[in-house]
């Protein structure tokens, strides 16, 4: 995930903070899920959610003076971080009316922009609650997780993400003396972009250093920021989805300093202790464009709900080898689209080796094996993380990422067509003015063992992973020997190989000689691109 805050900020005038007070009840919105046993069997669970604290009103816990209005602190209360705590105090949530949040039984509903008497809010970052004061926690690792959603309502620009980071269950309030509110006010988030635009961190207030965003009118940077490992089961809108790892070499929750905490927010993307990038599988970027979209000729048509599926698949080492997916659509199981770039092995699931090889073919780098790949993801995912519901716009980069082609210069580059959205598209204003009563709706949350949450399940045989060997070594099954992908542009020579185009490898038959000015040039051993 690029950019999950800048784009995130409420327009209520207020912000995060540590203590608590009651101008507004806090009162948790109700949600049941289920917990499923082996053979199927499902329980109901009386759960509820909570609203991520950085979007609450903040202000003065003997009054109800702003601590933080528009981008910038009131300096005189917020002189320091801990003085920012001691004077300011995080109030309760009207989440109907302030903040476009519902639900209904097993049902969650997040609007995009909601108007209310007082304020507008963009935006919205829940969690799933065990109880009042404690975040629900999932052990991920050698079970699946399985929802409904209902993305019709959701369009280019916007993302309905539905997630797992590893926050303190209690929201960082055993941990830190400064945080006085906890998880029932919805402290303690991090994740894998190390955030630098959370207002509290580690209970104290990230005054020092901040600078208020040239976009966001409510958002800005601070000194601090918070990383930890997250798995992002669900990035979405109604015209691509992504489901990516991102492994962290810190377990559980840590507060990083300036540039040093890598991700979005700062000069080196890769300097921290987490990987920024991940390694996504998005159907549209691994070259099937027919798999997911809006209409009948879709595989997966998201004008209509859908129920996904996500597997934690173990070695026998016990350590996180696979990540499938799959859809349930019209009573019918669909395992997750093949991806068919030349080049990349025939897989729909993520392992280490089909990560590997995605990224030299694509020509990223590869943070996702330097920070341990997917047996330090399954680490983190061996003990509890946090769910995480949110729907949000992207300041950073128009959403881009997701749904279009990004960078915006790489067309017809591998791996850079990531939707059919217009690279023109996504820009927060336009969006928030032309679209604010967007919506995405999660339902029917399930949690157990592999093939227990959705009957029919386990007679599923989806594609074969590629071999765990690293990529040169001679055990690496060879790939499609198809010779073209849909990204690339017919070449104008017959016989010749246009830019970016396949034009060797093991297992390749077609032509080797690369249109001018580029050259044939190795990847790997099984792939050569003309550059």
């Amino acid at each position: 995930m690029y950019a999950k805050f800048a784009t995130l900020a409420a327009l209520v005038a207020g912000a995060t903070a540590q203590q608590v007070c009651s101008l507004t009840t806090e009162r948790h919105p109700s949600l049941t899920w289920q917990r499923c046993s082996a053979g199927g069997t499902c329980t109901n669970v009386a759960g509820s959610v909570t609203l991520d604290s950085n979007w609450r009103w903040t202000h003065t816990t003997s009054g109800s003076t702003n601590c933080y209005s528009g981008s910038s602190w009131d300096t005189t209360l917020c002189a320091d971080g801990k003085a920012c705590a001691t004077n300011c105090c995080v109030d309760g949530a009207d989440y109907s009316s302030t903040y476009g949040i519902t639900t209904s039984g097993n049902s969650l509903s997040l609007k995009f922009v909601t108007k209310g008497q007082h304020s507008t809010n963009v935006g919205s970052r829940t969690y799933l609650m065990e109880s009042a004061t404690k975040y629900q926690g999932f052990k991920l690792l050698g079970n699946e997780f399985t929802f409904d959603v209902d993305v019709s309502n959701i369009g280019c620009g916007l993302n309905g993400a539905l997630y797992f980071v590893s926050m303190d269950l209690d929201g960082g309030l055993a941990k830190y003396s400064g945080n006085k509110a906890g998880a029932k006010y919805g402290t303690g988030y991090c994740d894998a972009q190390c955030p630098r635009d959370i207002k509290f961190i580690n209970g104290e207030a990230n005054v020092e250093g901040w600078n208020p965003s040239d976009t966001d009118p409510n958002g800005g940077t601070g000194r601090w920021g918070t990383c930890c490992s997250e798995m992002d089961i669900w990035e979405a809108n109604s015209m691509a989805t992504a489901f990516t790892p991102h492994p962290c070499t810190i377990l559980g929750q840590e507060r990083c300093e300036g540039n040093a905490c890598g991700g979005t927010y700062s000069n080196d993307r890769y300097g921290g202790w987490c990987d920024p990038d991940g390694c996504d599988f998005n159907a549209y970027r691994m070259g099937n464009k027919s798999f997911y979209g809006r209409g009948a000729d879709k595989t997966v048509d998201t004008t209509k709900k859908m129920t996904v599926v996500t597997q934690f698949l173990k070695d026998a080492a016990g350590n996180l080898s696979e990540i499938k997916r799959f859809y349930v659509q019209n009573g019918q199981i669909i395992p997750n689209s093949v991806s068919s770039i030349p080049g990349i092995p025939d897989q729909n699931s993520i392992t280490d080796a089909w990560c590997d090889i995605q990224k030299e073919v694509f020509g990223d780098l590869d943070d996702h094996k330097r920070k341990g790949g997917l047996p330090q993801m399954g680490k983190a995912l061996e003990d509890d993380m946090v769910l995480v519901m949110s729907i949000w716009d992207d300041h950073h980069s128009n959403m881009l990422w997701l749904d279009s082609t990004y960078p915006v210069d790489a067309a017809g580059r591998p791996g850079a067509e990531r939707g059919a959205c217009p690279t023109t598209g996504g820009v927060p204003a336009d969006v928030e003015a032309q679209v604010p009563n967007s919506n995405v709706v999660f339902s029917n949350i399930r949690f157990g063992p592999i093939n227990s949450t959705v009957p029919g399940l386990g007679n599923t045989q989806p594609q074969p992973p590629v071999s765990s060997s690293v990529p040169g070594t001679t055990t690496q099954p060879p790939v499609s020997t198809r010779t073209t992908t849909a990204s690339t542009t017919t070449s104008a020579v017959s016989g010749t190989v246009p830019r970016w185009g396949q034009c060797g490898g093991q297992g390749y038959t077609g032509p080797t000689v690369c249109v001018a000015p580029y050259t044939c040039t190795a990847q790997n051993q099984w792939y050569s691109q003309c550059l």
